[in-house]
């Protein structure tokens, strides 16, 4: 293997605000902010939209984004019948 070409990596904890929910774990990632962890160490932390504490397909609660599906979307703003008609 090369010398000195590959990233540090280190501990990070990843975080989900909506979920209030947290992890340590490795990477390459090195964000600027950091947090004091359970165990009395500072880590750098990346703070993330979803996880698999908010994630529907992990927790089993669906969220219903819109009521229509993508293709009637198509037909109506286009002004096509759907083939279904």
């Amino acid at each position: 293997m090369k010398q000195d070409i590959h990233p540090d990596y280190d501990y990070v904890v990843f975080r989900d605000k909506g979920a209030d929910y947290a992890f340590l774990t490795r990477s390459t990632v090195k964000p600027a902010e950091t947090v004091e962890w359970e165990d009395g160490r500072t880590y750098p932390v990346v703070d993330v939209q979803i996880s698999s504490a908010s994630h529907p397909f992990w927790t089993g609660k669906s969220r219903v984004l819109d009521d229509e599906g993508r293709v009637a979307k198509f037909y109506k703003k286009y002004g096509k019948t759907s083939p279904k008609a």
